[in-house]
């Protein structure tokens, strides 16, 4: 199977994806494993997470290069590397007092004389499947949690981004005894993946993760899915109109703007839009490619070519139907690459492709609002509920708009902290998810099954107890 290279357009890699006796054998042999993993204990796999770090550290240079040329771009693969790194030392600092804390004995309940202690086992294999546009972070950030947990796991990264797959698995072969390995190939291979599994975490869009959640509940597996968002950003007549722009142009254009969580709608009160636009015109004229030094510039290519055409599509539509565009909006080949550099467009409407789907690319599509309550029916229509953000003068009124929004997870006078922060578990909204979340102490607890031992102090009930006589 060819990969293409984003930068040059030029198929230069090549995977040869496991057949199903392949990857079965793979999942036997990690399921044997499994139990050893576990027996470690919360503090003994924790010292093997922070080994794994410090080797994935060794490995730097070469997963580096690999996620250069997977996704075209230097500073992001950089910060994917650090990202992953810092996941395993905080997984491994949290992981044994989360599960502690789990772990109840002998706690009174409505019954008296009857206790209950909780135990929890792991799943015995974890499979993970993951995206192209974060390849190493998105790969791991189910995978880490889930080793912490006592599982032992599977990875099917993108077909788009396999190169970074050699270099993890070699960083992963110098650290005894951890049960992980991640598989080359396409959908088909994480199609095969799903029925092997006892848990189930997925990346991606709603239309594959729809198929995914189908296959997973025939199979019984239970599952975890992100899946697109569509987010917007509310800016109040209070916020400033500068620092406001500088906020969505962050929060819309990082990673060329194929993240899930990247704004993709943006609301302005109707007294501050002139100005706004103004200031986000300029800010985005501004903004230089990483083209054709990989160590300059801000912006990266599109990692998936198809995303391209579907990006350009968006925005012929939008014209069409009567937006304008102010900057921006053509895909640029370069070197075989293809980029866009930030997009503004203004006089859209809902019914536009661009307002209603996911566009995953560069590309900010403007509205004006005449009250708050204008606004927040905006944002909550559609289809996508993954994260929002508001912008305001004041924190309290950034929060009073926050809390009113149909979305999981709400970034307050900011654009995407939810891109960046874990903190706490949240909720995917409409079609943005299923299942419990990766975020907070919940992304480690989905990876554990508990068994509830109930134990009779006292005398057990007599039939007689429950005789219709009484």
């Amino acid at each position: 199977m060819k990969v293409r290279n984003p930068r040059t357009g030029a198929f230069d890699h090549e995977i040869a994806p496991l057949d199903g006796a392949a990857l079965a054998g793979l999942a036997a042999d990690l399921r044997a494993r499994q139990p050893a993993w576990e027996a470690l204990g919360p503090e003994g796999r924790a010292a093997r997470l922070l080994a794994l770090a410090d080797s994935i550290e060794a490995h730097r240079p070469a997963l580096q290069v690999a996620l250069e040329a997977d996704t075209g771009r230097r500073a992001v693969s950089a910060r994917e590397i650090d990202t992953v790194v810092a996941s395993l030392r905080r997984w491994a600092a949290r992981a044994p007092a989360i599960i502690a804390a789990a772990e109840v004995r002998d706690q009174p309940g409505a019954f008296p004389g009857v206790t209950h202690s909780v135990s929890l086992s792991a799943v015995p294999l974890a499979g993970v499947i993951s995206p192209w546009n974060f390849p190493l972070l998105l790969a791991m950030a189910d995978t880490v949690p889930a080793l912490a947990a006592g599982a032992a796991v599977i990875v099917k990264p993108s077909e788009v981004t396999p190169r970074f797959i050699a270099p993890l698995m070699a960083a992963v072969a110098d650290v005894a005894d951890v049960p992980l390995a991640l598989v080359e190939g396409d959908g088909t291979t994480g199609a095969a993946l799903v029925p092997l599994v006892d848990f189930l975490a997925f990346t991606g869009s709603v239309a594959t993760g729809r198929k995914v959640a189908e296959a997973a509940a025939r199979a019984f597996v239970p599952a975890s899915l992100e899946l697109g968002g569509k987010d917007p950003l509310v800016v109040l007549a209070s916020a400033d109109p500068e620092r406001a722009a500088d906020i969505a142009l962050s929060a819309s254009c990082r990673a060329t703007g194929q993240a899930c969580q990247s704004i993709e709608r943006i609301l302005v009160a109707q007294p501050l839009h002139h100005a706004f636009v103004a200031a986000l015109v300029a800010a985005a004229e501004r903004v230089t490619l990483n083209w054709p030094d990989i160590a300059r510039g801000d912006l990266g290519p599109f990692i998936f070519a198809r995303q391209a055409e579907i990006v350009e599509s968006h925005i012929a539509e939008a014209v069409a139907k009567g937006a304008r565009v102010l900057t921006g909006g053509a895909i640029e080949t370069h070197g075989g690459g293809l980029w866009m550099r930030p997009t503004v467009l203004v006089d859209v409407t809902p019914d536009m492709a661009v307002w209603r789907e996911e566009t995953f690319g560069p590309v900010m599509p403007v509205m004006a609002f005449a009250d708050v309550e204008e606004a927040v029916a905006l944002a909550n229509a559609g289809d996508y509920g993954l994260s929002a953000a508001v912008v305001a003068g004041t924190l309290d009124e950034a929060e009073a708009v926050g809390r009113r929004l149909a979305a999981g997870a709400v970034s307050l006078n900011d654009g995407a902290l939810t891109s960046i922060l874990s903190d706490a578990a949240k909720t995917s909204f409409g079609l943005s998810g299923l299942g419990p979340s990766r975020a907070g102490d919940e992304g480690l607890l989905r990876f554990l099954r508990r068994r509830v031992l109930y134990a009779q102090h006292g005398q057990p009930l007599p039939l007689a107890a429950f005789s219709e006589a009484g």
